[in-house]
């Protein structure tokens, strides 16, 4: 069941689009979903489906399509690391690599207390700042360094409390 603040977010971003167009909102839902939960459930897309009028399965393939949604929990901070050709030219697989030693997980793997998430993803848009990752699909962090990124992973940890 979504919840009455999803649904409020929904009717908000369903003024934007026709009325017989309502599954133009759909990815805007999948993100109200997975910004309330952290991630987006089988349960949570039937009942996009249902709020908007459109079918399963059409949720589905909005969901698996694209990368920015979590289709299962990636952990308080998932960091999404593009490994795209112009990335990797620029080193995103020593910054993976950095990532799983410091962190001790695989891509798609999440720290056993929760806090890190880590994937691989795809293009970003921004490959002038290669290499570069994503915190929770809203900040984007670029020029990686292993510096940098024991910076950033430090600043998160510093958020709730703790050491990455």
């Amino acid at each position: 069941m979504l919840s009455s603040q999803i649904q409020e977010k929904i009717d908000r971003e369903l003024k934007k689009y026709p009325a017989e167009q309502k599954q133009s909102a759909v990815m805007a839902a999948l993100r109200f979903v997975q910004d309330e939960k952290g991630w987006i459930a089988t349960d949570d897309m039937a009942d996009i489906a249902g709020y908007l009028g459109m079918g399963q399965m059409a949720v589905f393939e909005v969901a698996t399509f694209y990368h920015m949604y979590n289709l299962k929990p990636m952990g308080r901070h998932t960091l999404t690391v593009c490994t795209n050709l112009s990335c990797q030219l620029c080193g995103s697989a020593d910054t993976v690599a950095h990532l799983q030693a410091k962190l001790g997980i695989g891509l798609g793997e999440v720290t056993p207390d929760g806090k890190f998430g880590l994937r691989e993803g795809e293009c970003m848009g921004a490959c002038v700042d290669a290499p570069l990752l994503s915190i929770n699909n809203k900040k984007l962090c670029g020029h990686l360094t292993s510096e940098k990124i024991d910076q950033i992973l430090a600043e998160l940890s510093a958020e709730q409390g703790g050491q990455p």
